[in-house]
């Protein structure tokens, strides 16, 4: 195992006493930079994410460029349905499609839950190049989407405004649709382990769309199979959930197995740190659109977000994945003015 020259973001996980917050952002890997766009039009998605020396080389570019204080593999949440056999198809500026949906307990019998390691190879090759590339400059996040939003897109087949056909399914075929989320959680487990043991430091857990169910819905179709993952893989690395909108969890999640918890903007920081609990270290949750504001507003903006959360317990991250048109000095702002705090 190399060692970390910044291990800020373990620290902050593990609840020391910090002078400031780590910083890094979701989709941080990705569609805001120059040198990611000029892959983009070399090589198609599923290309880029399925060969592990260009998974590598565009994890890198935001620790080089930017200055993140953690890398995330480049990735898709859209792999583990891949791995349980069903198709993916991603278009540019379209998102993502699955021509053949989930309706059926047939279809969900049919589904394949071992195996993922070899499957996802790949992936796992990635992280151990990244690791390998990194040096101990940084950790390395892993990552999966989180049963819930994979079972929208398994069954919905693409994304949406509302999910309404995911709902549907969960709220007409109730026993089916806990079959279905138990294996998707069965396969994210073993998945998130093997990235563990290839090399990744922390993992998150992506549930996109858990702001989609209300409280009682959600302690029905997503909490349950989050507390599971979390379960699972104490011990092994720590465990960021991000519910995205799920406010109304964060009593449940901070007193879970989970290390950290992501929020997005709509929550403000006092009502998420008293909600959670001492003991829960938050991340977040600055609006990503904000980074397209001028960048001394950027930065004060920062600072204010860092005096609501304090320096402990606590990662400096987005309150979701930045946006493509944000410039990369605003990105570096943003970044910088977390390294700044306190200076």
């Amino acid at each position: 195992m190399i060692a970390l020259k910044n291990d800020l973001l373990l620290q902050a996980l593990h609840g020391e006493t910090l002078n400031r917050p780590p910083v890094w952002m979701m989709r941080q890997a990705g569609r805001y930079l120059p040198d990611y766009i000029k892959l983009r039009e070399k090589y198609d998605f599923f290309t880029r994410v399925q060969t592990p020396e260009l998974a590598c080389a565009i994890t890198l570019q935001p620790v080089d460029q930017v200055g993140v204080d953690a890398a995330i593999i480049f990735s898709d949440i859209l792999v583990i349905p891949q791995a349980m056999g069903m198709t993916v198809l991603m278009e540019e500026n379209k998102g993502p499609l699955l021509p053949q949906t989930i309706k059926t307990e047939a279809d969900v019998d049919a589904l394949i839950t071992g195996g993922v390691e070899d499957s996802l190879q790949y992936v796992m090759q990635a992280i151990s190049l990244t690791v390998a590339q990194l040096g101990g400059k940084v950790p390395l996040i892993g990552f999966a989407g989180a049963p819930w939003t994979i079972l929208c897109y398994m069954v919905e087949g693409k994304g949406s405004k509302s999910f309404d056909k995911a709902k549907q399914f969960c709220f007409t075929q109730p026993a089916l649709a806990h079959k279905l989320l138990q294996k998707i959680t069965d396969i994210t487990i073993a998945y998130l382990k093997a990235q563990a043991a290839a090399g990744a430091s922390v993992v998150q857990v992506f549930d996109s769309w858990s702001g989609m169910l209300g409280p009682a819905d959600f302690k029905l179709y997503a909490q349950p199979y989050l507390l599971q993952i979390a379960d699972a893989l104490a011990g092994t690395v720590p465990v960021i959930l991000f519910p995205k909108g799920s406010w109304y969890a964060l009593p449940e999640l901070g007193a879970s197995a989970a290390a950290g918890i992501g929020i997005d903007w709509t929550v403000p920081p006092a009502i998420a740190r008293s909600m959670a609990g001492p003991s829960a270290t938050l991340q977040g949750n600055f609006d990503p659109a904000k980074l397209l504001a001028p960048i001394p507003q950027i930065k004060a903006e920062v600072k204010t977000m860092i005096d609501a959360f304090g320096t402990s317990r606590y990662i400096a991250n987005l309150g979701h994945g930045i946006l493509p048109n944000v410039p990369v000095d605003h990105a570096r702002a943003f970044v910088d003015a977390v390294k700044e705090y306190g200076t």
